[in-house]
């Protein structure tokens, strides 16, 4: 991905969104640009309009981390923006995110079986590992029940984001599926902020942005976000509605994967469900085993 493109179009993305009022400035008249303009950005930063415009211009390689962090304060970045614009600003200097170089990406391996024997452990909820690129890596043997729209049967390594924006099928799994569009972008676009280079992204991102419009649509807003924890509502074809709570944890021992694990409220409706959903997981193992 162009470095200078990204950093451009985020920048004045971010310029666009704020008015006046958002940063204690007068409206004045005869206003001709969407958000704030140039000047009042570089004024509330406290640097030069030309200095400002040559950032905005994705010249930001050399920046310094004061100039960033007053440029963070100045367009009322969240902390996650904040990160992603000093992402944008490391891989203009040719600094790796993790401070280390990353390898070269490869087809996607199995996940190492200490791993997979730790998904395993967890019995209690949906529980999986997905790569920067959406792929689902790995799952417990509830997370594979849980995702069996997602991973279907063309022994395709199933991959979230196409799920998403390729398949009818994500509208009736994901109740509210705009909600999840926007995450599952705004996710992808910090990856392709840490790692501008990474050939895996930038097809996939060419890829969804020639089949979906509405991938396309979000892509160009700029918008960035993380996941952490939170509740989502899905409708499984097998149990029905399910409200889960989720936690994400970075698995340190492989740069860009993360465990997802899913639990439902102790006693909820949603708990049943997902115990169906484990006893019917269990009862298609068995059969399989038989067979």
């Amino acid at each position: 991905m162009d470095n200078k493109a990204e950093v451009r179009e985020f920048l004045m993305t971010r310029r666009a969104r704020l008015s006046p009022a958002d940063v204690g400035l007068p409206a004045g008249v005869n206003r001709r640009v969407a958000g704030l303009r140039r000047a009042e950005v570089a004024t509330l930063a406290d640097v030069s309009v030309e200095y400002y415009a040559k950032l905005e211009r994705g010249d930001i390689a050399g920046a310094s981390a004061g100039v960033l962090e007053a440029l963070s304060r100045a367009l009322l970045l969240d902390e996650t923006e904040r990160m992603h614009l000093l992402d944008l600003a490391r891989a203009a200097d040719g600094i790796p995110t993790s401070g280390r170089a990353r390898r070269r990406a490869t087809a996607q391996q199995p996940a190492r079986p200490s791993l997979q024997r730790a998904l395993d452990a967890i019995t209690g909820g949906p529980a999986f590992v997905r790569d920067r690129h959406q792929n689902l890596v790995a799952t417990n043997a509830l997370g594979a029940a849980f995702y069996s729209p997602v991973i279907g049967t063309s022994g395709r390594v199933p991959n979230l984001a196409r799920f998403q924006f390729l398949d009818p099928a994500s509208r009736d799994f994901y109740p509210d599926w705009e909600l999840f569009a926007h995450m599952c972008v705004g996710i992808m676009r910090v990856e392709a902020g840490r790692d501008p280079h990474d050939r895996a992204m930038q097809d996939l991102v060419g890829e969804l942005t020639t089949r979906s419009e509405t991938f396309a649509r979000l892509w160009s807003a700029h918008d960035v976000r993380t996941h952490g924890t939170g509740t989502k509502r899905f409708h499984h074809p097998i149990v029905g509605e399910l409200t889960l709570v989720y936690e994400e944890l970075a698995i340190t021992a492989e740069d860009g994967l993360v465990l997802l694990i899913y639990t439902a409220e102790p006693g909820s409706a949603s708990a049943e469900r997902l115990q169906m959903l484990a006893n019917w997981s269990a009862t298609v193992a068995a059969t399989r085993a038989d067979a």
